[in-house]
């Protein structure tokens, strides 16, 4: 039993591990735009193979250990957990790479895009402290922090939306910067849907700690 719970405990921090190369990633990629520096990008899809790899280690691991031990109750949705955060930490890896191919076709474009562009580092500072906090919240088993993480979604949100709406005023006003505006908004998507998987962690934290299941009526639970 000693043994299973060492197990559990190194892949927990493999899960971490992971979690911070994908944090990192989201920042260099968001860095890569507004510095125009096409090698920080190219950095951001070399570590995707990384993270890759780290997925696949991470399932093999959770499978052995359900096979080898049979776990039951809390350490069997511990497990689970671990594979569905797994996923999502590898889907944020590859919402990384998107913004960092678009970066390097608007470092090409070299077009000015004033406010818009200026609103990606917040969104991204934001999007980063949400998933920090999320890995905090499972590892320390918090359903109150995980529950504030499901407010903050709703600000990146409101972000996203006023990015979008600057950006289609100006390609109404200005048709030449249609195809730079059009990466920024993909990007902003991105952002918001790396917000989302780092939203769905902090609700299977919630399910994990109290078993309840907030997915599809957050609000009334919060």
């Amino acid at each position: 039993m000693r043994h299973f719970a060492e197990e559990l405990e190194e892949l927990k921090q493999a899960l971490l591990e992971m979690g911070a190369l994908v944090e990192s990633s989201i920042h260099t990629s968001v860095q890569a735009l507004t510095e125009r520096d096409d090698r920080l990008a190219r950095r951001v899809k070399e570590d995707e193979g990384l993270i890759n790899k780290m997925e696949l280690d991470l399932d093999a691991r959770v499978t052995r250990l359900l096979a080898l031990n049979q776990p039951v109750a809390g350490d069997l949705r511990l497990l689970v957990m671990c594979l569905k955060i797994n996923t999502d930490l590898e889907r944020m890896g590859d919402l990384s790479v998107s913004i960092a191919e678009r970066a390097i076709s608007l470092n090409k474009l070299n077009a000015p895009l004033g406010q818009p562009l200026l609103e990606m580092p917040r969104m991204a500072s934001i999007v980063e402290d949400m998933l920090h906090r999320t890995l905090d919240a499972f590892v320390k088993r918090d359903a109150d922090l995980a529950r504030a993480i499901l407010r903050t979604d709703d600000e990146v949100d409101a972000l996203r939306d006023t990015v979008y709406k600057a950006l289609i005023a100006t390609m109404r006003t200005e048709p030449h910067l249609v195809d730079a505006a059009v990466h920024l908004m993909f990007i902003a998507r991105s952002l918001e849907r790396i917000a989302d998987h780092s939203t769905n962690i902090a609700e299977d934290v919630i399910y994990l700690v109290r078993g309840i299941d907030v997915r599809h009526h957050a609000a009334e639970e919060i």
